[in-house]
């Protein structure tokens, strides 16, 4: 039923099943679905700090079979429709906002069927960052940047090989040659080819405009449903300036040393 290897589920009522999930981050996939899920999102941290939290989820492209619902004391609020088609679109909500209801439609052939999707928690902080539509296109303070450099879940510097453009996901994929490998918290770049070369790739909102550029970039982001997303890039040469001056006045919050 899950990928999350934090899963406990109970038989609720015949047609109701709960299921109780320990991990930060996870899949559902329900197949066959009749009746209905109820879905608690139950992290190992301490419960004074749900409060800050934010789940993300993200239906599977051919997810069908249910709707999902947030429901929080009886009151159900329409999230996903069965069926509904279009860009790989995320839905977001604070953790205090409520549970997931995953209530199957009736099918004439439920055989066909499988219902899932991916989930995510996260701090309303980084949550905010990611789907706050302006702000991976808006150029980032020098603050920001150095910010960015400590707390991103990669940090490289690199070239734009190509930007190949998802009109119907409205994202572009930045392909990026790296040059230097500060950080990274998945395997997203990685050795490829006889040359020895590394390589990788980073989404951003096709509103953007991301078009391929000569010279060096400082790129950095957040790892989402296993995408890397962008953040703060720079120019490299930029970077090197604000980092300087930054260090020189003993006001840079981390070290990386980027030369």
């Amino acid at each position: 039923l899950s990928s999350c290897s934090g899963l406990t589920h109970e038989a609720h009522r015949k047609d109701v099943e709960q299921v109780y999930l320990r991990c930060s981050e996870g899949s559902i996939e329900w197949m066959y679905p009749t009746g209905a899920l109820i879905v608690n999102l139950r992290p190992n941290i301490s419960p004074a700090s749900y409060k800050h939290l934010t789940v993300c989820i993200k239906p599977f492209k051919d997810s069908a079979g249910a709707n999902i619902y947030l429901e929080k004391t009886g009151e159900l609020k329409l999230l996903v429709r069965d069926g509904e088609r279009g860009p790989s679109r995320v839905y977001c909500f604070g953790y205090d906002q409520g549970g997931l209801f995953v209530e199957a439609t009736p099918q004439q052939d439920i055989s066909r069927k499988i219902t899932g999707f991916q989930y995510e928690l996260m701090s309303k902080g980084i949550a905010a960052d990611l789907h706050t539509a302006s702000a991976p296109c808006r150029p980032c303070s020098d603050t920001e940047v150095l910010l960015a450099v400590c707390t991103s879940d990669f940090v490289i510097r690199g070239s734009i090989q190509n930007v190949t453009n998802e009109a119907e996901e409205q994202e572009s994929i930045i392909h990026v040659g790296v040059n230097k490998l500060y950080r990274q918290k998945s395997k997203v770049f990685q050795l490829t080819g006889e040359s020895g070369n590394w390589r990788g790739q980073i989404k951003t909102l096709l509103e953007c405009g991301v078009k391929p550029g000569d010279g060096d970039f400082l790129f950095t982001g957040r790892m989402h449903f296993g995408e890397a997303r962008l953040g703060c890039a720079p120019r490299f040469k930029d970077f090197q300036r604000m980092y300087k001056e930054a260090k020189d006045k003993g006001l840079n919050p981390c070290e990386i040393g980027p030369d």
